[in-house]
């Protein structure tokens, strides 16, 4: 075993340990190693790193595995890495880097073969409009995130011609899944809630597509609007945010606003601030309901 405490020149350091890698052809992936304690066993290929961690990937993308991207920095207090297996454990101060995605905790497991990776506490993760905090999250080789413990994401929306001032999307629950690559599809199982700027959105099971600003609902669906002083519910929710906030109840659906309410088997409810749709009567199951003159700024329609 070779070993080297308190390192002066680091950079020769790091280029034996991947040099040796390369010949042995145990590893392709790392191409640095920098720490202030740093114990290499040539015979195992196993590497021991304490201190200011900083390891970096060559991104050599293996046969088989999706080209996405992947951590290309490692920096923890303490890294073991298997040169034979490609496997990356990390502790303490955990940041995995790929460009301007960013992902932390307090400690990690990445394999530079498979491109997987696993982090847990206080987890905070970015990646370009989106923000996701959790308590444990897994990561494969095509992007697909599993989030659990008090999961939260944050998508920040650039201001466009629809919102004038930019604006905020949020998703919460204990287990969310999320793939980026399919139109950035939001699915929680096991209760959640979906939060923008034309409401609160609640039920025992969601899912959504960010990109296409399109989300669902089943089981104890719950709708908050303020702006309209609205709440509405059912056993589905279909919302189409870019269709002027429509949203589609249906089964033992039901909507209040102010004193007036609408029951039905189908209720349709437009919650976006457009004043054409708000001059439209409100029905349920195709039957007039409460005249809609007394309903300030009516959302309802079938």
């Amino acid at each position: 075993m070779m070993r080297w405490k308190n390192l002066c020149a680091i950079a020769c350091t790091a280029a034996l340990i991947s040099s040796t890698a390369f010949s042995a052809g145990k590893s392709d992936s790392l191409s640095e190693v920098t720490a202030h304690e740093i114990d290499y066993d040539m015979d195992t290929g196993k590497v021991q790193a304490t201190g200011k961690v900083f390891m970096r990937n060559n991104d050599k993308k293996k046969s088989g595995v999706a080209e996405n991207k992947v951590p290309s920095e490692v920096n923890a207090d303490n890294v073991d890495y298997d040169m034979n297996t490609g496997v990356i454990t990390a502790s303490g101060n955990v940041l995995l880097k790929y460009g301007a995605d960013r992902a932390t905790g307090a400690s990690a497991m990445y394999n530079t073969n498979t491109q997987e990776a696993y982090l847990s506490g206080g987890v905070v993760v970015t990646r370009e409009d989106l923000k996701i905090t959790c308590e444990n999250l897994s990561n494969d080789a095509y992007g697909h995130m599993q989030a659990t413990g008090n999961v939260k994401g944050v998508q920040r929306i650039a201001p466009s011609a629809k919102y004038p001032n930019g604006d905020t999307r949020t998703f919460t629950g204990e287990h969310v899944d999320y793939y980026p690559n399919d139109r950035k599809h939001v699915y929680i199982p096991s209760g959640g809630r979906i939060t923008g700027s034309e409401g609160n959105f609640s039920a025992d099971q969601m899912e959504g597509w960010l990109d296409e600003e399109y989300y669902t609902g089943s089981g104890n669906v719950h709708i908050v609007n303020p702006p309209r002083e609205l709440e509405a519910g059912g056993d589905r929710v279909d919302y189409y945010a870019s269709d002027n906030g429509r949203a589609v109840l249906t089964g033992n659906a039901w909507a209040i606003q102010n004193n007036n309410t609408l029951r039905g088997n189908r209720l349709t409810v437009y919650l976006a601030d457009d004043p054409d749709k708000a001059k439209t009567g409100a029905r349920a199951n195709n039957k007039p309901v409460t005249p809609h003159e007394i309903l300030t700024t009516s959302p309802f329609r079938n």
